[in-house]
């Protein structure tokens, strides 16, 4: 098939979303598919507000249109809700064509933690969003039965993989300048990350914050015996995730955490809290510890047989995942060509 996919999450951002997208793209082509991407790459944009990291395209919908007519998929996927996303689902729905959406990141919890505001609010525009697509895809259980009791329709799972070559069992000396034992997160430095509920814990040894974003400065600051040590590519962060002791999952809000697998799959035990993410990927299988009290969870974690958690890792697959989202897609056959250019206003969408 001739798939298309749009998001307004691309690189050289470095998240979960990205990672996704891009070993998904990997895989559909090892398959055989050719895929074209929509991305903020091939746009004019702007930073977003408190995030500057991720570029917000600035009126998309005409040259969007244009690249779909152009591309003339047979699968149309959308994986962001930014300006991206909303001008294909708006072309999709002019055309009546099919499309598939993505739910990557809670979004609503991320704006409340960011700005105070009501969740009703925010997830009736998600709602409205992904209920006009094929199946909205999402990565665990837990988010897809959460996702159908907020009135979502056509939720399916999209599981994610992840690189067990790359992301392995090896020398630990990345961290040796600090005391053992080491407690070490990596990701985004964001206040829905909740990181600071990792800094507060009184632990023995050391803590590391590998990643940055904008709580980055005021953190840095208010716990100055924590080693940050910043942005890395994918082949270093397997040594810092090899040189820990445990991996600290501080988030309440992921819907995946693809982190806890490139850390398991070095071996390294995971600590978090009995959230959705940790509990469809730990859950109670032995690599990693999930408390309410993360402390807790931190200091059992480390009695974890590295070995055993290596396993678990292994059971989560890239191949799998995109064999996964091959299914949800909803072939259309070709566009009409012959529609009008979409540059009338619409309604009700």
């Amino acid at each position: 098939m001739r798939i298309l996919i749009v998001t307004d999450a691309w690189k050289p951002q470095v998240n979960g979303v990205v990672r996704t997208l891009t070993e998904t793209i990997r895989e559909l082509e090892g398959f055989g598919h050719q895929v074209e991407m929509i991305t903020p790459l091939d746009f004019t944009t702007l930073p977003c507000p408190t995030y500057p990291d991720i570029r917000l395209s600035l009126l998309p919908f005409s040259k969007v249109c244009s690249m779909i007519r152009a591309f003339q998929p047979e699968a149309i996927h959308i994986a962001t809700e930014g300006p991206l996303g909303l001008a294909a689902r708006r072309y999709c729905l002019r055309h009546k064509v099919a499309f598939t959406t993505a739910y990557h990141t809670r979004f609503p919890e991320y704006i409340q933690a960011r700005t105070h505001l009501p969740l009703a609010i925010s997830y009736a525009w998600m709602r409205r969003f992904h209920n006009a697509s094929s199946a909205v895809m999402a990565p665990t259980q837990s988010i897809v039965t959460a996702l159908k009791a907020r009135g979502f329709n056509n939720v399916v799972l999209w599981s994610r993989g992840v690189d067990t070559t790359l992301f392995s069992p090896g020398p630990r000396e990345r961290l040796e300048e600090s005391a053992p034992p080491r407690f070490v997160y990596i990701g985004r430095v964001a206040v829905e990350k909740n990181i600071e509920a990792f800094l507060k814990l009184d632990l023995p040894g050391s803590k590391w914050v590998v990643g940055d974003g904008p709580l980055m400065a005021r953190l840095q600051k208010a716990y100055p015996e924590v080693y940050f040590a910043g942005i890395f590519p994918q082949a270093e962060l397997a040594r810092f995730y090899r040189a820990a002791d445990v991996f600290v999952f501080p988030s309440l809000t992921d819907t995946f955490g693809l982190v806890l697998l490139e850390a398991m799959a070095c071996g390294t035990p995971v600590a978090a809290y009995p959230v959705a993410g940790p509990l469809d990927v730990v859950g109670n299988s032995g690599a990693g510890v999930l408390d309410q009290d993360l402390k807790q969870a931190c200091i059992k974690a480390m009695q974890l047989d590295r070995t055993h958690v290596r396993q678990i890792a292994e059971g989560f697959s890239w191949q799998a995942a995109a064999r996964q989202f091959e299914q949800h897609l909803h072939p259309n056959g070709k566009l009409a060509l012959a529609a009008p250019c979409c540059d009338a206003p619409l309604k009700n969408i």
